[in-house]
């Protein structure tokens, strides 16, 4: 984009009130610094909406902003433009009016696609300007609807007889009817944004559920027949012994296209009516989350960037099971790794697999457990370790002293803050003043569902809601960190504040989309280095961390992103109760 678009951009928003004055100035700044886009600048570190900015962006073009979140497009229309070139080009057609074939992009400047359209069409072809996230919700479309899918699963799957002989079983999971199920099931999930899929046995079906954004959803009911045969063919592709009913089994398997590259890691288990199956979808396709997109605040961003960058010490991730803690860790990991340096990892289990990262999987069984083979790390010549999670006094201390002999150690600790993570080590008997001289920085962070932009509803503050906040944090400094923030002007009160709130349609799940970290950070200073070789307590730690650094609390950063339309303040308190 010309730097002219780039400014006239930025003064739309700043018109809008999406960014301030000061704000707009910094991302030129940091755009260029980091040799990024001014958009995924704005996005990624000023929390600029994607549909803001695709406003903001139509208006500099002089073009129109298309929200197709709010269009039915018809069949034949959407297939004008193949599914291949869509995406591609980011590029829909979405309507076909006297005037000509309406289509939406994400980057107008793509001539070339849009000559091509011309020629195919032989009508005039009308551009507008969608966001990314709008466009990419389109492609779904293209496969057809789960409820049409269904339909056609279930006529061929009441058709499915099955026996209880192994040998049988292997022929059954090939047949068609059961891959068909079975591809439909994996399809679905990925379009879905699943990040898992439970099949469930019961006396008389078969319940498939997906894990989206945190919350399990009833997806379809199959006949109890075709159980056998699913969990067969779910074994065949896992390589695991389809004769074996009575133990538990993990495997993995992909699925990989143009489109995705999905490793799915497999777990099977007895259970009274038959055998239960659960599958973690993974993403491999490079696309991951970065440092930028995980939910930092701009101020966490630079302080995170600054220690990751040191070449010896620890940086520490804690929160409970299922808070992100370990994607955090691979979006450092995404950063870091460049040809100059040797990355080695030991995780139970795999999450994704990186390239050109030496990734070794715990197995407790065969002796090989974090602390034996974070020893075994240390004599690779390692630059960067990561250890999937310190659970021991042997790995807590191996681990320090990794960090102590010139090594960046990355890791997780199950605690409920930033500041716990320091009692938490010196109980697995890490003396403080190793932790002193270790410790870079801590996050802790949750997982909160992110709020759909094409529903969310902006309500001012009320009266239940300023006691549900004051209940969690202080409202009064609150407010103030809600003025230093920009969210609110400098003489303003509470009811001057504005929280967005979930309402629900037919693009998202109950009014949210997607989920995004909420953090709080501490960096180890010379002066915290001195209150850690005594003897403190989280608690005193985090009252220094909040004086000294201005440290926000994992619960304030959750205020900020209601306020900022991010999140709503029912899932912070969600988060808050946990």
């Amino acid at each position: 984009m010309a730097e002219g678009v780039d400014e006239k951009v930025l003064h739309i928003l700043v018109e809008l009130q999406k960014i301030s004055a000061e704000d707009a100035a910094r991302a030129i700044v940091e755009a260029k610094e980091g040799k990024e886009t001014l958009k995924n600048t704005l996005i990624g570190k000023f929390a600029v909406g994607e549909e803001d900015y695709a406003k903001a962006y139509a208006n500099a073009m002089s073009l129109s902003y298309v929200d197709l979140r709010s269009i039915q497009i018809k069949k034949e229309v959407l297939e004008i433009i193949p599914e291949s070139t869509a995406r591609q080009h980011m590029v829909i057609a979405y309507d076909k009016t006297d005037a000509g074939l309406l289509i939406a992009m994400e980057d107008p400047a793509d001539r070339q696609i849009i000559e091509f359209i011309h020629k195919k069409v032989d009508v005039a072809v009308i551009v507008s300007i969608a966001s990314s996230s709008a466009i990419r919700d389109v492609f779904p479309k293209y496969a057809g609807s789960l409820e049409a899918d269904l339909d056609q699963i279930m006529k061929e799957a009441r058709g499915v007889r099955m026996s209880n002989t192994d040998t049988d079983l292997s022929k059954v999971a090939e047949d068609l009817p059961i891959i068909k199920i079975v591809d439909a099931v994996l399809r679905h999930a990925i379009g879905k944004d699943a990040s898992d899929i439970h099949i469930e046995p019961t006396e008389d079906a078969v319940v498939v559920r997906y894990r989206i954004d945190g919350i399990l959803h009833d997806m379809m009911v199959l006949p109890k027949t075709v159980l056998a045969g699913v969990v067969a063919r779910i074994k065949i592709l896992s390589n695991l012994k389809i004769d074996e009913h009575r133990l538990p089994q993990d495997g993995r398997f992909k699925m990989e296209s143009d489109d995705y590259n999905v490793a799915f890691r497999v777990s099977t288990l007895p259970v009274f009516d038959g055998e239960k199956i659960v599958m973690r979808l993974l993403d491999e396709s490079g696309n991951g989350l970065t440092i930028d997109r995980i939910g930092l605040s701009k101020r966490n961003i630079d302080m995170f960037r600054n220690n990751i960058a040191k070449p010896n010490g620890m940086i520490l991730v804690t929160g409970p099971t299922g808070s992100g803690k370990t994607t955090t860790l691979y979006a450092v990991l995404r950063e870091l790794n460049t040809k100059d340096v040797n990355i080695s990892t030991i995780e139970d289990p795999i999450e994704y697999r990186m390239k050109r990262v030496n990734q070794t999987q715990v197995q407790p069984k065969i002796g090989l457990t974090f602390s034996n083979g974070l020893r075994a790390l240390v004599r690779q010549d390692p630059d960067i370790i990561m250890v999937g999670e310190i659970r021991d006094q042997e790995t807590a201390s191996l681990a320090v002293n990794a960090a102590l002999t010139g090594h960046l150690v990355l890791s997780t600790l199950h605690t409920n803050s930033a500041t716990g993570a320091i009692p938490r080590l010196m109980d697995m008997k890490v003396e403080p003043f190793l932790l002193a001289s270790t410790i870079n920085v801590v996050v802790a962070q949750r997982l909160v569902r992110q709020l759909c932009d094409s529903c969310k509803k902006e309500v001012r503050v009320t009266d239940a809601m300023k006691t549900s906040i004051a209940d969690i944090v202080d409202a009064d400094h609150m407010l103030e960190l809600l003025k230093q923030e920009g969210v609110v002007q400098g003489g303003g009160t509470w009811e001057d504040v504005s929280l967005f709130e979930a309402v629900g349609c037919d693009r998202c799940h109950e009014g949210y989309k997607s989920r995004k970290g909420i953090h709080e950070m501490f960096e180890m200073t010379p002066s915290l280095q001195k209150m850690v070789t005594g003897n403190i307590t989280a608690h005193e730690l985090e009252t220094a961390a909040r004086e000294e650094q201005g440290m926000v609390s994992m619960l304030e950063d959750g205020i900020i992103k209601v306020a900022r339309g991010i999140t709503s303040l029912e899932e912070v308190l969600r988060v808050a109760k946990e």
